[in-house]
Protein backbone atom coordinates (compact mmCIF):
# COMPACT_ATOMS: atom_id res chain seq x y z
CA UNK A 1 0.00 0.00 0.00
CA UNK A 2 1.18 3.23 -0.92
CA UNK A 3 1.80 6.20 1.68
CA UNK A 4 -1.13 7.82 -0.65
CA UNK A 5 -3.59 5.02 0.33
CA UNK A 6 -2.26 4.27 4.14
CA UNK A 7 -4.69 5.66 6.52
CA UNK A 8 -4.14 7.39 10.08
CA UNK A 9 -7.07 6.99 12.88
CA UNK A 10 -9.49 5.88 10.37
CA UNK A 11 -8.88 8.01 7.22
CA UNK A 12 -7.32 7.84 4.06
CA UNK A 13 -4.87 10.72 2.89
CA UNK A 14 -7.27 12.02 0.54
CA UNK A 15 -9.93 12.13 2.99
CA UNK A 16 -7.66 14.02 5.46
CA UNK A 17 -6.95 16.19 2.72
CA UNK A 18 -10.64 17.09 1.65
CA UNK A 19 -10.84 17.93 5.17
CA UNK A 20 -8.61 20.63 5.22
CA UNK A 21 -9.27 21.51 2.25
CA UNK A 22 -13.04 22.17 3.61
CA UNK A 23 -12.26 23.51 6.57
CA UNK A 24 -10.03 26.51 5.00
CA UNK A 25 -12.78 27.30 2.99
CA UNK A 26 -14.69 27.63 5.83
CA UNK A 27 -12.32 29.65 7.28
CA UNK A 28 -12.36 32.16 4.22
CA UNK A 29 -15.44 32.13 3.95
CA UNK A 30 -16.63 33.71 7.22
CA UNK A 31 -12.98 36.20 6.34
CA UNK A 32 -14.80 37.38 3.26
CA UNK A 33 -18.59 37.65 4.40
CA UNK A 34 -17.34 39.87 7.38
CA UNK A 35 -15.74 41.98 5.05
CA UNK A 36 -11.98 41.05 6.10
CA UNK A 37 -10.80 39.21 3.16
CA UNK A 38 -8.53 42.33 1.72
CA UNK A 39 -6.23 42.11 5.21
CA UNK A 40 -6.47 38.09 5.22
CA UNK A 41 -3.07 36.18 4.76
CA UNK A 42 -2.25 32.80 4.67
CA UNK A 43 -0.63 32.18 8.03
CA UNK A 44 -3.60 34.22 9.69
CA UNK A 45 -6.51 31.47 7.99
CA UNK A 46 -4.46 28.35 8.55
CA UNK A 47 -4.22 29.38 12.55
CA UNK A 48 -7.87 30.33 12.31
CA UNK A 49 -8.65 26.26 10.67
CA UNK A 50 -5.69 25.27 12.71
CA UNK A 51 -3.86 23.55 10.10
CA UNK A 52 -0.15 24.06 9.56
CA UNK A 53 0.88 26.53 7.04
CA UNK A 54 2.14 23.79 4.52
CA UNK A 55 -1.67 22.61 4.65
CA UNK A 56 -2.96 25.35 2.90
CA UNK A 57 -0.72 24.84 -0.62
CA UNK A 58 -1.90 21.50 -0.37
CA UNK A 59 -4.88 22.48 -2.15
CA UNK A 60 -4.60 25.68 -3.08
CA UNK A 61 -1.41 28.07 -5.00
CA UNK A 62 -2.77 30.93 -3.78
CA UNK A 63 -5.08 33.25 -2.24
CA UNK A 64 -7.20 34.12 -5.06
CA UNK A 65 -7.79 30.54 -5.67
CA UNK A 66 -9.28 29.84 -1.89
CA UNK A 67 -11.81 32.69 -3.14
CA UNK A 68 -12.60 31.26 -5.99
CA UNK A 69 -13.59 28.00 -4.08
CA UNK A 70 -15.56 29.61 -1.68
CA UNK A 71 -18.18 30.96 -4.40
CA UNK A 72 -17.50 27.96 -6.63
CA UNK A 73 -18.08 25.66 -3.70
CA UNK A 74 -21.63 27.89 -2.55
CA UNK A 75 -22.65 27.88 -6.35
CA UNK A 76 -22.38 24.48 -6.44
CA UNK A 77 -25.02 23.83 -3.02
CA UNK A 78 -27.01 26.29 -4.61
CA UNK A 79 -27.36 24.60 -8.31
CA UNK A 80 -27.55 20.95 -6.34
CA UNK A 81 -30.03 22.22 -4.45
CA UNK A 82 -32.41 24.37 -7.05
CA UNK A 83 -32.26 21.53 -8.81
CA UNK A 84 -33.57 18.80 -6.24
CA UNK A 85 -36.14 21.41 -5.42
CA UNK A 86 -38.01 21.35 -9.02
CA UNK A 87 -36.69 18.14 -10.24
CA UNK A 88 -39.23 16.15 -8.24
CA UNK A 89 -41.88 18.39 -9.55
CA UNK A 90 -41.61 18.56 -13.28
CA UNK A 91 -45.19 16.68 -13.37
CA UNK A 92 -46.53 19.86 -11.77
CA UNK A 93 -48.01 23.28 -12.35
CA UNK A 94 -44.72 25.73 -13.54
CA UNK A 95 -45.47 27.50 -10.34
CA UNK A 96 -45.27 24.55 -7.70
CA UNK A 97 -41.69 23.83 -9.51
CA UNK A 98 -40.46 27.33 -9.24
CA UNK A 99 -41.76 27.42 -5.22
CA UNK A 100 -39.67 23.89 -5.24
CA UNK A 101 -36.24 25.95 -6.20
CA UNK A 102 -37.18 29.22 -4.73
CA UNK A 103 -37.59 27.36 -0.98
CA UNK A 104 -34.48 25.30 -1.54
CA UNK A 105 -32.23 28.00 -2.20
CA UNK A 106 -34.00 30.00 1.13
CA UNK A 107 -33.38 27.15 3.33
CA UNK A 108 -29.86 27.03 2.03
CA UNK A 109 -28.92 30.71 2.33
CA UNK A 110 -30.76 30.90 4.55
CA UNK A 111 -29.22 28.44 7.17
CA UNK A 112 -26.15 30.20 6.90
CA UNK A 113 -26.42 33.97 5.78
CA UNK A 114 -22.29 33.91 5.42
CA UNK A 115 -23.45 32.12 2.06
CA UNK A 116 -25.44 34.58 0.82
CA UNK A 117 -23.55 37.61 1.53
CA UNK A 118 -20.82 36.10 -0.36
CA UNK A 119 -22.41 35.10 -3.12
CA UNK A 120 -25.23 37.52 -3.86
CA UNK A 121 -22.53 40.48 -3.08
CA UNK A 122 -23.60 41.26 0.29
CA UNK A 123 -19.86 42.05 1.18
CA UNK A 124 -16.81 43.61 -2.03
CA UNK A 125 -14.62 40.78 -2.81
CA UNK A 126 -11.43 40.82 -4.80
CA UNK A 127 -11.59 41.49 -8.86
CA UNK A 128 -10.99 37.81 -9.41
CA UNK A 129 -14.20 36.80 -6.83
CA UNK A 130 -16.02 39.70 -8.28
CA UNK A 131 -15.72 38.29 -11.76
CA UNK A 132 -16.41 35.01 -10.42
CA UNK A 133 -19.57 35.87 -8.82
CA UNK A 134 -20.61 37.43 -11.92
CA UNK A 135 -20.36 34.11 -13.78
CA UNK A 136 -22.21 32.64 -11.58
CA UNK A 137 -25.31 35.63 -11.41
CA UNK A 138 -25.15 34.63 -15.37
CA UNK A 139 -25.51 30.68 -15.34
CA UNK A 140 -28.40 31.49 -13.44
CA UNK A 141 -29.96 33.45 -15.68
CA UNK A 142 -28.72 31.03 -18.70
CA UNK A 143 -30.72 28.37 -16.70
CA UNK A 144 -33.61 30.53 -16.22
CA UNK A 145 -33.67 31.30 -20.11
CA UNK A 146 -33.20 27.25 -20.73
CA UNK A 147 -36.18 26.94 -18.71
CA UNK A 148 -38.61 29.35 -19.79
CA UNK A 149 -37.85 27.87 -23.37
CA UNK A 150 -39.54 24.86 -22.06
CA UNK A 151 -42.31 26.03 -21.15
CA UNK A 152 -43.24 28.63 -23.77
CA UNK A 153 -43.41 29.28 -27.76
CA UNK A 154 -40.29 28.81 -29.59
CA UNK A 155 -41.49 32.38 -31.18
CA UNK A 156 -41.03 33.90 -28.27
CA UNK A 157 -37.34 33.79 -28.18
CA UNK A 158 -36.99 36.45 -31.28
CA UNK A 159 -38.04 39.27 -28.54
CA UNK A 160 -35.96 41.33 -26.06
CA UNK A 161 -38.03 40.50 -23.01
CA UNK A 162 -36.63 36.25 -23.44
CA UNK A 163 -33.70 37.52 -21.99
CA UNK A 164 -34.28 41.14 -20.42
CA UNK A 165 -37.11 39.27 -18.04
CA UNK A 166 -34.74 36.22 -16.21
CA UNK A 167 -32.06 38.69 -16.15
CA UNK A 168 -34.42 41.09 -14.04
CA UNK A 169 -35.49 38.23 -11.96
CA UNK A 170 -32.59 37.00 -11.14
CA UNK A 171 -31.59 40.23 -10.55
CA UNK A 172 -34.37 40.97 -8.14
CA UNK A 173 -34.55 37.60 -6.48
CA UNK A 174 -30.75 37.95 -5.16
CA UNK A 175 -31.35 40.94 -4.08
CA UNK A 176 -34.34 39.72 -2.03
CA UNK A 177 -32.85 36.73 -0.98
CA UNK A 178 -29.86 38.69 0.75
CA UNK A 179 -31.82 40.97 2.44
CA UNK A 180 -33.96 38.57 3.68
CA UNK A 181 -31.11 36.44 4.75
CA UNK A 182 -29.28 39.39 6.28
CA UNK A 183 -32.30 40.24 8.66
CA UNK A 184 -33.18 43.60 6.99
CA UNK A 185 -36.61 41.72 4.62
CA UNK A 186 -38.59 40.92 8.22
CA UNK A 187 -40.85 38.53 6.81
CA UNK A 188 -41.43 34.46 7.78
CA UNK A 189 -39.22 32.01 5.33
CA UNK A 190 -42.59 30.95 3.81
CA UNK A 191 -44.34 34.64 3.30
CA UNK A 192 -40.78 35.37 1.31
CA UNK A 193 -41.01 32.03 -0.97
CA UNK A 194 -44.59 32.70 -1.72
CA UNK A 195 -43.60 36.57 -2.22
CA UNK A 196 -40.51 35.59 -4.81
CA UNK A 197 -42.84 32.96 -6.22
CA UNK A 198 -45.65 35.53 -6.78
CA UNK A 199 -43.41 37.62 -8.41
CA UNK A 200 -42.01 34.97 -10.90
CA UNK A 201 -44.88 33.79 -11.95
CA UNK A 202 -46.58 37.56 -12.12
CA UNK A 203 -43.42 38.78 -14.59
CA UNK A 204 -43.73 35.53 -16.41
CA UNK A 205 -47.55 36.36 -17.73
CA UNK A 206 -46.43 39.36 -18.22
CA UNK A 207 -43.46 39.15 -20.28
CA UNK A 208 -45.40 36.65 -21.93
CA UNK A 209 -48.28 38.67 -23.08
CA UNK A 210 -46.21 41.79 -23.95
CA UNK A 211 -43.75 39.43 -26.10
CA UNK A 212 -46.79 38.07 -28.14
CA UNK A 213 -48.42 41.66 -28.20
CA UNK A 214 -45.32 42.89 -29.65
CA UNK A 215 -44.96 40.21 -32.16
CA UNK A 216 -47.95 39.99 -33.94
CA UNK A 217 -48.18 43.82 -33.96
CA UNK A 218 -44.67 43.43 -36.42
CA UNK A 219 -46.59 40.54 -37.99
CA UNK A 220 -49.46 43.00 -38.67
CA UNK A 221 -47.24 45.41 -39.84
CA UNK A 222 -45.37 43.45 -42.47
CA UNK A 223 -48.64 42.25 -44.33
Amino acid sequence: MSTAERKYAGDSAHTRSLRRRTALVDVALTEMAENRWRTATVQALCQAAKLNKRYFYESFDSLDALADAVIETIAAEVTEVATGGYLPLLDRPVREQARGAIGAVIDLLGADPRKALVLLGGVPTTPMAHEKRTAVIAGLTAALIAHARTTHDVSLEQDSLAATAPAFVIGGTTQTILSWASGDLPVTRDRVVDDITALWMTLERGATDLARARLASRADETR
